[in-house]
């Protein structure tokens, strides 16, 4: 079983702990693109119209020419008409050129975009993706700051809690990925319809994978510009590998990895 640097929360190493078996798993970046695809799909919203819309109304098509209340032989088109008491004519309802009429083709709300994988194949991504997180090959050819000589996985000693964001950012700056940190600060504003949505492109910098238990770690890393944090029971192939591309620069708490072995 392969090992790594234990770091206290003041950013020095304080020993060594063994690593999963899931870090031992092949890296295949197919595999991985794939499940972080699955993955992306579940936050898609369904497009699509009320398949009745357009169609809520009174109006009715008089089929033949001679029943009581067709519009024939009276200098109107012989549309479905709401129905209107004293038998006058209303106006014309349900067809696509009428107002308030139904589309002609409109999006189907029972087109499926969620895409689905298999439970085992995605438990072999999320191994695969867990190994990317280890190379040092795969974390620099996404575009993280570090030394070509850092050693990963980085695994932190979650036993004394950070209270503050400002000791978080410490931490991570004393463990030698303060580059890393600086570069997700070079946020880019969005444009085209999403610059009137108000959002930014920002660069992901380190995620950390917590335990449950580690709230406090949670709640003060997670305000750092680029750092996302996220607990080791919900953890997915999207979080270690976004834009399905695997090799994410990844922090565990030691809590965490009992947590990931048991997975």
């Amino acid at each position: 079983m392969a090992k790594a640097t234990l770091y206290s929360t003041s950013g020095k190493a304080s020993g060594e702990v063994e690593l999963p078996a899931a870090f031992d798993e092949p890296i295949r970046p197919g595999l991985i693109a794939r499940a972080a695809i699955a993955d992306q799909t579940q936050f898609y919203q369904p497009k699509g119209s009320d398949v009745w819309a357009g169609m809520k109304t009174s109006a009715r098509y008089q089929g033949r020419k001679d029943t009581y209340g067709a519009s024939k032989n009276h200098g109107m088109s012989m549309l479905p008409r709401e129905i209107l008491p004293g038998g006058k004519f209303g106006r014309a309802r349900r067809i696509p050129s009428s107002v308030k009429g139904r589309r002609a083709h409109p999006p189907k709300v029972e087109e499926k975009l969620i895409e689905k994988i298999n439970k085992k194949e995605y438990e072999k991504a999320l191994h695969s993706a867990l190994a990317a997180s280890a190379s040092i090959k795969y974390v620099l050819s996404r575009g993280h700051k570090i030394s070509e000589k850092f050693s990963l996985p980085i695994i932190i000693d979650g036993s004394a809690a950070l209270a503050k964001t400002k000791d978080a950012q410490k931490m991570l700056e004393a463990i030698g990925i303060g580059d890393d940190l600086a570069r997700g600060k070079n946020s880019k504003k969005r444009s085209g319809v999403g610059s009137r949505k108000g959002g930014l492109r920002r660069p992901k910098t380190i995620l950390i994978v917590v335990s449950q238990k580690e709230g406090a770690i949670k709640r003060a890393a997670k305000n750092i510009a680029g750092v996302d944090v996220v607990s080791a029971d919900k953890l997915r192939v999207l979080d270690l590998a976004p834009g399905a591309k695997a090799g994410r620069l990844a922090a565990y708490t030691k809590a965490a990895l009992e947590e990931i072995a048991k997975r």
